[in-house]
């Protein structure tokens, strides 16, 4: 059946393709990269009476296709390895972090707590307390967040946050049937009560359930939401492989240029030291086109080329109030400033949480569009960015959807994911939000910028929108 949206949208202006709003120019690849646009120096977001929250520093491990070097490794394998890189980084002394917490998605159940056990293999005190959250791909955004109200109401000065994903490896069960079966005979007292149980056991039950990054409210894969929320806002195939394009040759054009110094070197137990990330590989639009659709078929726009792909990998990130910072002796990169979460209808507008979170962030802050001089928004498929895109520069949709007067507008991509994005670099879903911050402040120390914008979409509709404030040199 024809969704809402879809069926509502029919009607909505199309002035021009994004390939025209947005000249194929600034996709090419023969180009160096550029500083992004800078706008007027700006007052800081600095609020009297209230605690500031800076960023000392933060790193990650290579992001690697799953299936390759870390296939053989937990999850609290690689948060502990972004754990102890963090500490190499920055010198900070173990015993001088107050709380850790870290965000994932597909939870290991021998480690459902992974902060804990990742914070212990790295060395740092048993004292000190750890949890894990979850909000699908915003899992770490949640981290930093919680960390950020933890400093803010005062019950502690220094939180380690971070994230970690490895779908390499992820739980796969039995059957509800199998497992009521199974603990029913471990119940059991009696043989006659064992074999009473045992009588009950089919042949189907042996079927394994099979974990799926699908919705379950709708039980719809992510992927078919976006070719979905693709054709409502007339994205074409080739607009989304131009994005992809984009995104690949942008990332590889700062990899080869040192700019992704969060990313720090990992030796594999057993395996090569691993150093830079594996998925960033710029193809060309011909080649590109020949893929099949992977979610919609035969007719579908999204395809392995223009969506992002399965990921391993962990983040970790070390937040510190204002003071506690300067008083160890250290110069932060950037302050966390004022962010938003936001949550909408899951089935027909399940990847347009950035478009509902930027205007609210930016008013939140006192803030316009185009006060922001970098932009990082997370990349789960071209099509969701693009819609994004559209949604965002669209009164109708801000009036009819957003109970807004009038459209907030799309960001420049002169000042958007110019170091490439979750769509090359790749997406471990509890990770992303730590490199999406540690991207801004970055690039704003790079570029010389003043406000940078982090915004990402999850699943069950929801949202994450954070504006990050350079440090002053």
């Amino acid at each position: 059946m024809t969704s809402i949206l879809t069926r509502t949208l029919r009607n909505l202006p199309v002035t021009s393709t994004w390939a025209t709003k947005f000249p194929l120019r600034l996709l090419t690849t023969s180009q160096p990269l550029k500083t992004a646009v800078q706008t007027q120096s700006k007052k800081t977001l600095t609020k009297p009476n209230v605690k500031n929250i800076v960023v000392v520093d933060g790193v990650r491990i290579p992001f690697l296709l799953s299936g390759t070097t870390y296939k053989d490794l937990m999850p609290h394998d690689l948060a502990r390895a972004a754990l102890k890189g963090l500490l190499h980084r920055t010198n900070i002394p173990k015993d001088s972090v107050d709380y850790i917490v870290y965000g994932t998605v597909i939870q290991e159940v021998k480690t459902s707590n992974v902060a804990r056990e990742a914070a212990l293999g790295a060395g740092f005190s048993d004292k000190i307390p750890a949890h894990t959250v979850t909000m699908a791909c915003i899992s770490s955004n949640q981290a930093m967040t919680t960390g950020f109200g933890l400093i803010a109401s005062g019950q502690y000065d220094v939180v380690v946050a971070g994230g970690v994903e490895l779908m390499s490896d992820v739980p796969i069960r039995h059957s509800r049937k199998m497992r009521k079966l199974m603990l029913e005979l471990n119940k059991a007292k009696t043989l006659g009560q064992r074999l009473s149980v045992a009588s009950k056991f089919r042949l189907n039950f042996l079927a394994p359930e099979l974990p799926a990054v699908a919705e379950f409210s709708t039980s719809e894969t992510m992927g078919h939401s976006a070719d979905r929320l693709a054709a409502a806002f007339s994205v074409s195939r080739s607009e989304q492989d131009e994005y992809a394009l984009r995104s690949h040759s942008l990332a590889k054009q700062a990899q080869e240029q040192g700019l992704l110094t969060d990313v720090i070197a990992f030796k594999v137990p057993g395996k090569d030291t691993v150093t830079k990330d594996n998925g960033i590989r710029p193809s060309s639009l011909e080649q590109m086109a020949k893929l099949k659709p992977a979610f919609v078929k035969p007719y579908g726009t999204v395809t392995a080329a223009n969506s992002s792909f399965l990921t391993d990998g962990a983040s970790a990130m070390l937040i510190m109030s204002e003071e506690k910072a300067l008083a160890l002796g250290y110069k932060p990169k950037a302050y966390l400033r004022d962010f938003v979460y936001v949550s909408q209808d899951p089935k027909d507008q399940l990847l347009l949480g950035p478009t509902y979170a930027t205007p609210k962030v930016l008013e939140k802050a006192g803030l316009t569009l185009k006060d922001i001089d970098v932009f990082e928004f997370h990349e789960a498929f071209s099509g969701q960015i693009l819609a994004n895109f559209k949604a965002m520069d669209s009164d109708w949709f801000a009036q009819n959807y957003m109970g807004r007067k009038s459209k907030i507008g799309a960001p420049p991509l002169e000042k958007f994911n110019t170091w490439g994005g979750s769509l090359s670099l790749g997406h471990p879903f509890g990770a992303t939000g730590c490199r999406l911050v540690m991207a801004a402040a970055n690039r704003l120390r790079k570029d010389g910028g003043q406000y940078g914008l982090v915004a990402a979409c999850a699943a069950g509709g929801q949202g994450h929108a954070m504006i990050v404030e350079a440090y002053p040199k």
